[in-house]
C-alpha cells in the first residue's frame, strides 16, 4: 500500500516564509516550522489532512523552541462549526524555567496508542 498525501496548511498566525509549514512533511531536509518573528501571539496552528480516515498510532513530534504541544483530530466530512477532538491533550515540551531562560529549545517527543 502506498503512503498517503498529506496536505499541510497553516492556519493561524503569519509564518516564517523562510520555514513554512511545508517543512513539517520534509524527509530530505530537517528544518523547522516557525512563526513570523513579528507575530506576538506566540502560536502556531496548521492542519494536516490526510487522503483518507486512518488510525493514529503514534505521533513524533520534533521541537524548535515551543513550550507547548497540543493535538485535535477531525474529519473533512464535519461540519465547519464541529469542534475538534481532542487526542493529546496539552502537553509541556519545556518547563516554564526553561522557556524563560531559553534553554532545551530541541528535543523529540513520541506520543504513542495510550
Amino acid at each position: 500500500e502506498r503512503p498517503q498525501e498529506v496536505v499541510p496548511r497553516a492556519l493561524l498566525p503569519p509564518q516564517d516564509p523562510k520555514f513554512p509549514v511545508e517543512n513539517l512533511l520534509r524527509e530530505d531536509l530537517v528544518a523547522p516550522w516557525l512563526g513570523c518573528p513579528r507575530d506576538r501571539s506566540r502560536q502556531l496552528r496548521a492542519e494536516l489532512q490526510l487522503e483518507r480516515a486512518s488510525p493514529i498510532g503514534f505521533v513524533d513530534v520534533g521541537n524548535c523552541g515551543s513550550a507547548l504541544l497540543q493535538l485535535e483530530v477531525g474529519r473533512s466530512s464535519w461540519p465547519r462549526e464541529q469542534p475538534y477532538v481532542l487526542l493529546l491533550p496539552s502537553v509541556a515540551l519545556r518547563t516554564p524555567s526553561e522557556s524563560r531562560l531559553q534553554r532545551n529549545l530541541h528535543g523529540v517527543r513520541m506520543f504513542r496508542e495510550g
